[in-house]
C-alpha cells in the first residue's frame, strides 16, 4: 500500500504516530514561513503542514510548486493542531510533512472541486470523473451504494434470490420504444434491449424459482426529463403462491427497512387509496400527500352549486374544482395575475383561474361577482370548509383535464406556501387501477386499447366477466407505490393462465399469430404448470434521489446522460465506420 492511513480518518489518537497519505490536494495556503495543503481523497481531507526550519529547503520548494488536483503522496507526523477546526472530523490534527512524493502532477481543473462549485451542468457532464471528486457527488453515489446493499439484505433474509437475466431480447410493440442492437450473426435480424426483465422473472416463477430479485439496468428509448435517463436502474422482484396483500405487506417491509438503515426514520404504517380516489382528490394517481389542499367539486356527478347563474365558462363544464388556499386571501391583483398567467402556460393550458377571497373581516370577493352574490360563495365557502383569510382556487371543464390542471396548481401552491419539504416523507400504495385506457394507435392513427400497465397484468377476479363487454370498467390487479408525489414502484398480479393472457391480447389487438410470434414462448410455457404470481419493481435511481432530498436523479448516477441522451464526457452515440455498417448488412442514407 502507498498509504497506512485515508485523508479522513486520523484523530487525536494517532498523535505522534508517522503515517503516510495520499490524495488529491484541494487547495494550498503559503504563509511564508509556514504552508498548508488540504489532501483530500474519498474518505475525507487531513491538513498537511511544512514549517521552515523543520523541512528541508528543498521539501519547501517542491511544496510550493503543488498546484490544484495533484495527486501526491505525504509522510510525516500526526500533531495536534493550534487552530482547530471543528467542521472537520480530521479537524483537530495535522501531518508535519517530512517526505513528499508527487505521483501526477494535474492540469488547473476547468471548475472548482469543492461543495459549492462554480462549474455549470454541462461542463461538469463534460468532466464528470472531477465532478465525482466533490463531496456532494461522492456522497450521493454512497447513499446508492447503502440502499443496494440494504435492500440485498432484506430481500436476502426472506429468501429471494438474486438471479441475472438476459440483456439482448426481443423487441415487443407494447410499452416504450426499445433500444434495438443488430446482430451481425443473424443479417436483418435484431435484439432489444430489456425495458424491464417483465417476461423472463414470469418465466423464473414457472420454474419454480418462488423468490426472485435483481438490481437491473433496463433500457427506454423515450423523451427525457430530470427524473428520467435512458438507461436506468430498477430492483425488480416476482413472487409466487402469493395474493396482493402478500406482495404489499412485502414490499412496505422492505421501505420501511430502507428508511430506518438508510435514513435512520421509522415510516408509520403505510395507507392506501384507490386510483379513483387518488383522482377525485387530488387529480393525480400519484398525489403528494404531505400537505392538504384537497380537491373539493362544486359541479360535478353528485353535486352543483355553479349552474344557473348565466356563467356560461361554469354551465358548460362537466366539472368545476377547486382548493382553498389558506392565509392567501391577502394575495393582490398582481399575485392572482401572475398565477392565471402561471396556470395558462401551454404545459399547463388552462384558460383562466376563478378565485373567492374569504376576507378576515368575513365578507366574501370573487372574480366572478358580476354573475354570482354573496350568499352563493359563502356556499361555496362551507363546501370548502374555509376559514377567514382563505382563498378559493377554482378551475373548470372536461373532468380529466381539469382535474390534471388543478393538480398542476396544488402541487404549486404547496411548494409556495412551503409545505414540501424534502425531509418530511409520506408513502402511499394506490391500488385498483383501471386495467385498460382508450387510446390512438401511433402506426394506424385508429382507437383502440392499451394496458395501462403492461398487457401481463391481471384483472380484478370479479371483474373478468366484463372484459367482453365493458373493458373499460375492468380494475387491474395492480399498485403503485407514491413517495412525495413521485412513483418509485409498480407491479401487479400477474396472468397465469393461457386462455386469459390470449384474451388480453385479443382486447389489446393481438391476432392469434401475432401474439403466438411475439409472446408464444411465454403463452407456452404456461401450459406446463404456471403457478399464481404477482411482481412489482423499484426505480432504483429515483428511490436514492428521494432520500437525497433531490429532484434530478442525474447526480445519483456515476455517469448519466444529458436531456437529449447523450454521454458528452465520451461523447456518445457516436457514428461507426462502413465497415462495421457493412458488416452488419445496415445501410444508412447518404446526407
Amino acid at each position: 500500500m502507498l498509504r497506512t492511513h485515508t485523508c479522513g480518518e486520523l484523530r487525536l489518537d494517532h498523535v505522534s504516530q508517522e503515517v503516510t497519505l495520499c490524495g488529491w490536494v484541494q487547495r494550498t495556503r503559503d504563509k511564508g514561513g509556514m504552508l498548508w495543503i488540504d489532501l483530500r481523497d474519498r474518505y475525507g481531507i487531513t491538513q498537511l503542514l511544512f514549517e521552515e526550519g523543520k523541512a528541508s529547503a528543498e521539501l519547501l520548494e517542491t511544496a510550493r510548486t503543488l498546484g490544484r488536483e495533484f495527486v501526491i503522496g505525504a509522510k510525516g507526523e500526526v500533531i495536534e493542531r493550534y487552530s482547530k477546526n471543528d467542521k472537520l472530523p480530521t479537524g483537530a490534527i495535522e501531518v508535519r510533512v517530512h517526505e513528499l512524493v508527487v505521483l501526477n502532477p494535474a492540469k488547473l481543473p476547468p471548475f472548482l472541486i469543492e461543495d459549492e462549485t462554480d462549474g455549470g451542468e454541462d461542463l461538469r457532464m463534460k468532466y464528470r470523473y472531477l465532478d465525482l471528486r466533490r463531496t456532494p457527488i461522492r456522497q450521493n453515489l454512497m447513499l446508492r451504494h447503502q440502499v443496494a446493499r440494504h435492500t440485498r439484505g432484506y430481500l436476502d433474509k426472506l429468501d429471494f434470490i438474486e438471479v441475472e437475466t438476459p440483456v439482448l431480447i426481443k423487441s415487443t410493440p407494447e410499452g416504450a420504444r426499445d433500444f434495438v442492437v443488430p446482430s451481425r450473426m443473424n443479417p436483418g435480424e435484431f435484439y432489444a434491449l430489456p425495458q424491464s426483465p417483465q417476461t423472463f422473472k414470469q418465466l423464473l416463477m414457472v420454474s419454480g424459482f418462488d423468490r426472485y430479485y435483481q438490481i437491473v439496468k433496463c433500457f427506454r428509448d423515450e423523451d427525457l426529463r430530470a427524473d428520467r435517463q435512458p438507461e436506468f436502474t430498477q430492483i425488480d422482484c416476482e413472487m409466487a403462491f402469493v395474493t396482493q396483500e402478500d406482495v404489499l405487506n412485502t414490499f412496505e417491509g422492505l421501505i420501511r427497512h430502507l428508511f430506518k438503515n438508510v435514513k435512520n426514520i421509522d415510516l408509520p404504517e403505510v395507507p392506501r387509496m384507490t386510483y379513483a380516489q387518488a383522482m377525485q382528490r387530488y387529480g393525480s394517481d400519484k398525489p403528494d400527500i404531505r400537505f392538504g389542499l384537497e380537491f373539493v367539486e362544486l359541479k360535478g356527478l353528485d353535486t352543483d352549486l355553479t349552474s344557473g347563474q348565466d356563467f356560461p365558462v361554469f354551465d358548460a363544464a362537466e366539472l368545476v374544482v377547486g382548493i382553498c388556499a389558506p392565509g392567501c386571501s391577502s394575495y393582490t391583483r398582481k399575485q392572482m395575475d401572475e398565477l392565471t398567467e402561471w396556470m395558462k402556460r401551454p404545459q399547463i393550458g388552462a384558460k383562466g383561474l376563478i378565485y373567492v377571497r374569504y376576507n378576515e373581516d368575513g365578507t366574501l370577493k370573487s372574480s366572478v361577482d358580476k354573475f354570482y352574490d354573496e350568499g352563493t360563495l359563502r356556499q361555496w365557502a362551507e363546501a370548502f370548509d374555509a376559514k377567514p383569510g382563505d382563498l378559493l382556487l377554482l378551475v373548470s371543464g372536461g373532468a380529466d383535464t381539469a382535474r390534471k390542471q388543478l393538480n398542476e396548481l396544488r402541487l404549486e401552491m404547496g411548494t409556495r406556501l412551503g409545505l414540501r419539504q424534502t425531509d418530511d416523507y409520506r408513502v402511499l400504495w394506490v391500488v385498483d387501477f383501471p386495467l385498460l385506457e382508450y387510446g390512438e394507435d401511433e402506426a394506424t392513427g385508429q382507437q383502440r386499447w392499451y394496458a395501462m400497465h403492461h398487457p401481463f397484468t391481471s384483472p380484478k377476479p370479479e371483474d373478468i366477466p366484463l372484459l367482453g363487454t365493458e373493458p373499460g370498467k375492468v380494475r387491474a390487479n395492480a399498485y403503485d407505490m407514491v413517495i412525495n408525489g413521485v412513483e418509485v414502484g409498480g407491479g401487479s398480479v400477474r396472468i397465469f393462465q393461457k386462455e386469459l393472457q390470449q384474451k388480453m391480447f385479443e382486447i389489446l389487438g393481438f391476432t392469434p399469430q401475432e401474439a403466438q410470434a411475439q409472446f408464444g414462448f411465454l403463452l407456452n410455457a404456461f401450459e406446463f404448470g404456471a403457478p399464481p404470481h404477482a411482481g412489482i419493481a423499484f426505480g432504483f435511481d429515483r428511490l436514492c434521489s428521494l432520500f437525497g432530498g433531490a429532484d434530478s436523479i442525474r447526480d445519483f448516477i456515476a455517469f448519466p446522460k444529458n436531456n437529449s441522451g447523450r454521454d458528452v464526457m465520451i461523447d456518445s452515440p457516436s457514428s461507426i465506420s462502413h465497415q462495421q455498417l457493412k458488416e452488419l448488412t445496415i445501410q444508412v442514407a447518404a446526407h
